[in-house]
């Protein structure tokens, strides 16, 4: 999301928005976790450009206001929608219905984009050619790791690491799943047109994108319209990738996983699905209260 979205600052942003709701277990975690979560979206950005001290005056002060506002604005809505997700997961589901939930994500994602859109674009316009160097070499050392994440040589150990990332992330919110549980979520993600290999193709392109974005801009005198301009296509291409065989891929993978993820939830007890309740709650009365909670700026 800005120089955030451009770095792949996208997922840190959307990562400040819902991991905490997603991976902290506790609510005493979850509340600190977003009192922290300025500090680390700016350490987690440092660590792909190595901001100098005057980016790191104006990262830190855009970080800033940012979590303020959301904190002030977008919070009670989270809250809301975690409300609302109370009465929903006791019921069974559909596939239709993850997907709408899904694109409520989306839709909240983008508005914590435009809010820091026009801050990340005047950093962008003082990054150096050293510093798009050191962010390429970043790409390099993730890359590497991604490959050690996803791309296994040996097809039974990557589908085991698959299955223990879809399990751990379904027992977040249900509880420890039962075996033929988790058979079900290994027939189905046998099943899947999840392609590492293309994802991982896809994600190059993209950091190659941002560099190439980045030289151009840096190269002239490049005004903060033209930057927010390229941001904002930057962005729309990730949404929209202009390499068809992606878009059609991603569309299937998106449908497949919204009925997969129905499929889990309508195979959960009664007593899973309390405690998916009972976690709602827990996290909404959390955002509530960190909404509450005076900040000690909260800039216009």
């Amino acid at each position: 999301m800005s120089v955030f979205q451009t770095f792949g600052f996208r997922s840190l942003i959307i990562g400040a928005l819902f991991v905490p709701i997603a991976l902290l277990g506790g609510c005493s975690a979850l509340r600190i976790g977003y009192g922290a979560a300025p500090d680390l979206v700016y350490w987690r950005l440092d660590g792909y450009v190595d901001f100098n001290s005057a980016q790191t005056a104006r990262v830190r002060d855009a970080i800033g206001q940012w979590f303020a506002w959301h904190r002030r604005t977008q919070l009670p809505d989270y809250a809301a929608q975690l409300a609302r997700a109370q009465a929903e997961v006791l019921a069974d589901t559909t596939a239709a219905r993850v997907c709408e939930w899904q694109g409520q994500v989306v839709k909240r994602a983008h508005i914590a984009f435009d809010r820091i859109a026009p801050a990340a674009a005047e950093v962008m316009l003082t990054v150096t050619p050293e510093q798009i160097g050191y962010l390429d070499a970043r790409y390099a050392k993730f890359n590497a790791e991604f490959r050690d994440d996803f791309l296994q040589p040996e097809p039974r150990k990557r589908a085991e690491e698959n299955l223990k990332r879809a399990v751990d992330r379904a027992e977040t919110l249900y509880g420890r799943l039962d075996d033929a549980q988790r058979a079900r979520l290994a027939d189905g993600l046998a099943r899947s047109p999840f392609d590492a290999e293309l994802w991982f193709a896809e994600r190059r392109q993209r950091q190659l994108d941002v560099l190439l974005m980045l030289r151009k801009l840096t190269a002239g005198k490049a005004s903060r319209e033209q930057a927010l301009a390229e941001l904002h296509g930057y962005v729309e291409r990730l949404e929209r990738s202009p390499r068809e065989p992606w878009r059609r891929y991603s569309e299937r993978l998106a449908e497949f996983n919204c009925g997969l993820g129905a499929s889990l939830h309508n195979a959960t007890t009664p007593a899973q699905r309390r405690t998916a309740a009972q976690k709602l709650a827990g996290w909404e009365a959390d955002l509530r209260a960190i909404a509450a909670a005076p900040a000690a700026a909260d800039p216009n």
